[in-house]
C-alpha cells in the first residue's frame, strides 16, 4: 500500500509538468485529503529536499533538481527544467495541451460535481450566483434530506469563491454545527462571537469566536435549524451590520466581513424565524437520491468505488446486480447511506478476494441488507428499468480511473480499512483459524468501523433524525443531558445507542402516566438493583430531572427501571438476552423495520424474515425458523409479525427447535423498537416482555402527536386488487367533489396484493381520514364501503369525515336489493367509463359476481366484496376493450394455477368472457384472485376467533 506521503509527491511530480508548482489545496484537492495532512507532508517533502517551495501567496511546491536527477538517474523520465517555465507561458497551445490536469484542478469546481448539468444544475447556478453576487456575495441557505450532501456542496462553494479570487486562498471554511449549542443560547454567542475576561466563572482572558475565524471568508452553519430564537437574533443582526459584541460587552465594536451559508434538513418557513429567512435571499435546494435520474445514480456508485479503488491499488469489477443492490438499497440516508454501503462492499469484497489482483465483487459478497435492496429495485419498475438502460453487464474501475477526480471526498475515513482488514486476517491465520471465520470475525469488525464512523459524523445515519419520528424532540435533548449527567457521576461508558435506549424509555413511560398506567416493581427487579447503589441514586436524581421538565409527577418505583436500564447500556454488557424476529408479508417490509431500529440501537440479535406473497407457507416457517435458532442467546425469541399464517408458528416453532417463542401480531415500526430495547435490559424474561408489549401504546405524547398530524396532508386510502382500476375511480368521484379548503384533501391508491408492504409509511406521511376498498386495512379512522362514495352524497361523507375524524362510518347490515346493486353499478360504469354500455351489462357482471361469491363460500360474509367484485369487473371488461390489460410478473403467472381456489375463479371468468365474446387474460384473473384470497383470509380469521372465544 502506497503511503500518503508519497502519493502526494507523485501527484505534486506528475501534475506539475512545467515547474509552475502546485499549492497546497491542489494537491488536497486532486488526492482527496485533507489539507492539514497534506501540508505536513509538503513540508516534510521540502526538508528532504525532494520538493521546494516557490515563494508568492499562495505558496507552490514543485519537484526540485535533486529530486529530477535521481529520477534521471533510475531510468525514469526526466521532469522539464524550470527554462521551459517561459516558453511554456508564451505558448497557448502548449499550455491548453500539457496542463488539462491543472487546468481540472483550478476550473471550476462545480463542473466535478455530479449532476452539475442535470439534476444540480439549479443548485450549482444558485451558488455561483451567491458567490459572485456584487460587491460581497449573499448568504444563502442549503436545504436537504439527510445525506443530501449538503456539507459537501458547502465545501465546494468555498473552492469556487477561492478559485473565482472572491476569498483568498489561505482561508479554510470555518464550520459550526448549530446542534451543540441548540439549548444554551449563552455558550452559543460565547462560540460565535467570544468572551471578554470575567465574562462567566472560568472566563480568564479575553477569547475571539468563529465570526473571528471566519473574518474575510466564509462560515457554514450546519443544522441550522437547530438554533434557538435568541441565536437566529445575534446571527441576522450580524447580517445585517456586520458588528457584533462579545459575551460580556455592552456595545457592538467588533466588526466582521463574513459569508454566511446555512444548511437545514427542515423546512425554513416552519422551523426558522421570519425574520432570519427574510436575510437569507437564496434557498438552494438539493435533490434527494430517489429523485436523480439513473445516469447520475450510477456515477455516483461509480466515483465512491473508484475512491476505494485508489485506497487499495486494485482493479474492482462490479455486476450489474450489485449496481442495482446498491442504489436500490438507499431507502433514508441519500448520497450518505450509498457511501457507507459502497465502503462496506468494498471492504468485505477486499475480504473475500484478498489474494487476487482484480477484485471482483458480485452478488455473493454483498451483506444480506444491501442484497435486499436488489428486491426493493425491483419494487419500483419505472426506476429499474430506467437504470437498465445505463447500466452494462459489468463495471470496471482502475485504480488511476479519472473518475476519482470527479468528485470530492470529504469525509474520508481517518484510517486505512483495508490494512486494518489485511493485518487482522493475517494475525488471525497465524492463530490457525480457518478463513470461514477469519472473514466472520473481520466482517463484524468491518461493520463496527463504518457504523462508528459514520454515527460520529452524521452523514449516512443521522439516528437522531429517525429517533425524532418516534419520540419527541425535547425527549431527545432532555436525554442529551441526562447523559452528559451520568457519564460524569458514574465514570465508566456506556453504549453509543445510550441516547436512543433512554429516549424511547423516558417516552414509553411518559406515555404510560398520561394513560393513567402504573407498574409496581417486585422482588426480582430490587435484588437486582441492590448490588448498584451508585446507578440506583443517579436513577433517582434522573427521575427528579425528567419529572421537572416535563411537569409529571413520577412514582419512585421508577427509580428501579432507570437503575437497571443504566446497568443494561453499559458498555460491553455480555449477558444473554431475548432474540427478536421480525415477520411480515411483503418483499422488505420487515427488512425496513428491522433496518430502522438496527440503526437507532445497534443491537444485533434482531433478524428480519421478508415474505413476499407468493412464498409458500412451508418456506416462510423455515426461514423464521432459522432466524428464531440465530438470534437465540437462552433468553427465547420474540416473534413479531403482522398478519396471516405468521401468527401460527410460535409453537410449531418451539417445538421443532426447543426455543421457546411468544408471538405478537399487527407489529408496527414502533412495536419492534420497543420489543427490541426492551429485550436488550438487564434480567427481562419472555413472559414479562410479552405481557409488556400487549400494553404498549406507542411513544408518541398527544401534543405532540396532535402538532405532527396537522403537518401531515390529510387523504383518504382506496384499496382494490391492481391499485389502478376501481380505487382510481373512486379517487376520480371524491376529487370531483371537492371544494374550498377540502381540495388538501388528498386519495391515496393502493393495491391489496402490495397494502402490506406499503400501509406502515402511508400512515407514516398522510393523516388518513378513512378507507375505502376490497379490505379493511384496520387503521385507526373509519372504513366506508365503496357503494357509499357511488350511490350517496360523497359531499356530505367529506364534510363528516372532516369535521369528526373520529365518528365512525359502518356499513349497515342490511344487505341490499340486488336491483339496487344492478342501479348501482349501471350508475358507476356510465360515470366512469366509455366503451362499456352499463345498461346491458350491470346484470350480467351482478350475476356472474354473486355466483363466483357463493361457489367460493364466501356469501354469508360482507356483502361489500361483491359490490366490489362487481365494479372491478367492469374495469376488467373496460381493459379487455382497450387491450390494455394488467400486468403480472412470470412469478406470479406461474404461481397462479397452484392456488387452491384458480380453478373455481378461472371456470367463472372465463365463462363469462365466453358468453361476452372476449377473450379475458390471466393477469386480470390473478388480480380477481387476490381479492378473493384476502377475504378467504379474512373469513378463516374471524372464524378462528370466534371459536376460541
Amino acid at each position: 500500500m502506497t503511503k500518503r506521503i508519497e502519493r502526494v509527491y507523485q501527484f505534486v511530480a506528475s501534475n506539475d509538468q512545467f515547474q509552475t508548482g502546485l499549492t497546497t489545496n491542489d494537491v488536497a484537492e486532486g488526492l482527496m485529503l485533507q489539507r492539514t495532512n497534506v501540508s505536513k507532508d509538503l513540508n516534510k517533502l521540502v526538508r528532504a529536499e525532494r520538493l521546494i517551495k516557490i515563494d508568492g501567496r499562495p505558496v507552490r511546491y514543485a519537484v526540485s533538481e535533486k529530486a529530477e536527477l535521481q529520477m534521471d538517474s533510475s531510468t525514469q523520465k526526466p521532469y522539464p527544467k524550470k527554462e521551459h517555465v517561459k516558453s511554456y507561458k508564451e505558448n497557448p497551445s502548449a499550455r491548453q495541451k500539457n496542463n488539462g490536469s491543472q487546468e481540472f484542478l483550478r476550473g471550476d469546481i462545480f463542473s466535478r460535481i455530479i449532476g452539475s448539468n442535470g439534476s444540480m444544475k439549479n443548485a450549482v447556478e444558485q451558488a455561483k450566483a451567491a458567490i459572485l453576487y456584487p460587491p460581497k456575495g449573499l448568504n444563502c441557505l442549503i436545504t436537504g434530506p439527510t445525506g443530501s450532501g449538503k456539507t459537501y456542496f458547502a465545501h465546494a462553494m468555498f473552492r469556487f469563491a477561492v478559485t473565482s479570487q472572491v476569498i483568498d486562498e489561505e482561508k479554510e471554511l470555518i464550520v459550526f454545527n448549530c446542534a451543540d449549542y441548540a439549548n444554551n443560547p449563552e455558550l452559543l454567542m460565547s462560540h460565535l462571537f467570544g468572551y471578554v475576561k470575567g465574562a462567566f466563572t472560568g472566563a480568564e482572558q479575553d477569547k475571539t469566536g468563529i465570526i473571528d475565524q471566519a473574518d474575510g471568508g466564509m462560515l457554514f452553519l450546519d443544522e441550522i435549524h437547530r438554533l434557538p430564537p435568541e441565536g437566529q437574533e445575534m446571527v441576522f443582526y450580524f447580517m445585517d451590520h456586520g458588528t457584533f459584541s462579545r459575551l460580556g460587552e455592552s456595545s457592538k465594536n467588533h466588526r466582521a466581513d463574513v459569508r454566511i451559508v446555512g444548511a437545514t434538513t427542515e423546512d425554513p418557513s416552519s422551523s426558522l424565524l421570519d425574520t432570519f429567512v427574510r436575510r437569507i435571499p437564496i434557498n438552494i435546494q438539493l435533490p434527494a437520491f430517489d429523485q436523480r435520474p439513473a445516469s447520475e445514480k450510477v456515477d455516483l456508485v461509480k466515483v465512491m468505488v473508484a475512491q476505494e479503488a485508489g485506497r487499495i491499488d486494485r482493479q474492482i469489477s462490479l455486476s450489474e446486480d450489485v449496481v442495482k443492490a446498491l442504489i436500490g438499497s438507499v431507502s433514508y440516508g441519500n448520497i450518505g447511506q450509498l457511501k457507507s454501503n459502497v465502503q462496506l462492499v468494498c471492504a468485505r469484497g477486499f475480504l473475500n478476494h484478498m489474494n487476487s489482483e482484480e477484485m471482483n465483487i458480485t452478488i455473493d459478497d454483498l451483506p444480506e441488507g444491501i442484497r435486499s435492496g436488489l428486491l426493493l429495485l425491483a419494487n419500483k419498475r419505472e426506476a429499474l428499468n430506467e437504470l437498465s438502460k445505463v447500466l452494462d453487464p459489468k463495471i470496471v474501475i482502475t485504480p488511476n480511473d479519472q473518475m476519482i477526480l470527479i468528485q470530492q471526498d470529504t469525509y474520508e475515513l481517518p484510517y486505512n480499512l483495508y490494512d486494518i482488514i489485511g493485518d487482522k486476517a493475517a494475525l488471525l491465520k497465524a492463530d490457525g483459524l480457518d478463513q470461514k471465520t477469519i472473514n466472520h470475525f473481520i466482517s463484524t469488525d468491518i461493520n463496527v468501523h463504518l457504523k462508528s464512523f459514520y454515527k460520529n459524523h452524521g452523514f449516512a445515519f443521522n439516528a437522531d433524525n429517525k429517533l425524532a419520528e418516534f419520540v419527541d424532540q425535547k425527549v431527545i435533548d432532555t436525554t442529551n443531558r441526562i447523559y452528559d449527567m451520568v457519564r460524569e457521576k458514574l465514570g465508566y461508558a456506556f453504549q453509543q445507542n445510550f441516547v436512543y435506549a433512554m429516549s424511547l424509555h423516558i417516552s414509553s413511560f411518559l406515555k404510560k402516566l398520561e394513560h393513567g398506567e402504573e407498574r409496581s416493581t417486585n422482588d426480582n427487579i430490587r435484588q437486582m438493583v441492590a448490588g448498584f447503589p451508585a446507578e440506583f441514586q443517579i436513577a433517582r436524581k434522573i427521575r427528579y430531572y425528567i419529572s421537572e421538565s416535563f411537569a409529571v409527577e413520577i412514582p419512585e418505583s421508577e427509580d428501579y427501571y432507570l437503575a437497571v436500564l443504566l446497568i443494561s447500556l453499559r458498555a460491553n454488557q455480555k449477558d444473554g438476552k431475548i432474540g427478536v424476529v421480525v415477520a411480515a408479508h411483503g418483499n422488505s417490509t420487515a427488512t425496513s423495520m428491522v433496518e430502522v431500529v438496527t440503526q437507532l440501537l445497534d443491537i444485533d440479535q434482531v433478524q428480519a424474515v421478508d415474505m413476499p406473497l407468493d412464498m409458500p407457507p412451508k418456506v416462510a416457517l423455515e426461514k423464521v425458523s432459522r432466524a428464531v435458532m440465530d438470534v437465540d442467546d437462552g433468553s427465547g425469541v420474540m416473534l413479531l409479525v403482522d398478519m396471516g399464517s405468521l401468527a401460527t408458528f410460535g409453537n410449531e416453532i418451539t417445538q421443532n427447535t426447543g426455543v421457546e417463542v411468544r408471538t405478537i401480531d399487527m407489529v408496527t415500526t414502533a412495536v419492534v423498537l420497543e420489543t427490541v430495547r426492551k429485550a436488550s435490559v438487564l434480567g427481562t424474561d419472555l413472559d414479562s416482555l410479552y405481557d409488556a408489549l400487549h400494553k404498549f401504546n406507542g411513544y408518541t405524547l398527544k401534543e405532540q402527536n396532535n402538532s405532527e398530524a396537522n403537518k401531515k396532508p390529510t387523504a383518504i386510502l382506496a384499496v382494490c386488487a391492481s391499485g389502478e382500476g376501481t380505487a382510481q375511480r373512486i379517487k376520480e368521484i371524491i376529487e370531483r367533489s371537492l371544494i374550498g379548503e377540502q381540495k388538501q384533501l388528498q386519495v391515496i391508491t393502493q393495491s391489496v396484493v402490495t397494502l402490506p408492504e406499503h400501509l406502515q409509511k402511508i400512515q407514516a406521511e398522510y393523516d388518513l381520514l378513512a378507507a375505502t376498498g376490497i379490505v379493511d386495512p384496520k387503521i385507526s379512522a373509519p372504513f366506508i364501503p365503496l357503494d357509499r362514495f357511488i350511490n350517496q352524497d360523497v359531499k356530505a361523507i367529506l364534510n363528516r369525515l372532516l369535521l369528526d375524524h373520529d365518528q365512525l362510518i359502518t356499513y349497515p347490515e342490511e344487505a341490499m336489493q340486488a336491483s339496487k346493486a344492478v342501479d348501482l353499478i349501471k350508475h358507476f360504469i356510465r360515470e366512469n367509463f366509455t366503451f362499456i354500455n352499463g345498461d346491458k351489462l350491470a346484470r350480467p357482471i351482478w350475476d356472474f359476481v354473486t355466483n363466483l361469491v357463493e361457489d367460493v363460500g364466501l356469501s354469508d360474509h360482507e356483502f361489500g366484496l361483491e359490490i366490489n367484485l362487481a365494479l372491478h369487473t367492469a374495469g376488467i371488461l373496460e381493459r379487455v376493450l382497450l387491450k390494455q390489460p394488467l400486468a403480472v410478473t412470470t412469478a406470479e403467472a406461474n404461481q397462479l394455477i397452484t392456488e387452491p381456489l384458480y380453478d373455481q375463479v378461472h371456470n367463472h371468468i372465463q365463462s363469462f368472457g365466453r358468453m361476452l365474446r372476449l377473450n379475458i387474460p390471466s393477469a386480470e384473473e390473478y388480480y380477481v384472485l387476490e381479492v378473493i384470497k384476502t377475504r378467504v383470509a379474512e373469513a378463516d380469521k374471524k372464524t378462528v376467533s370466534s371459536e376460541e372465544i
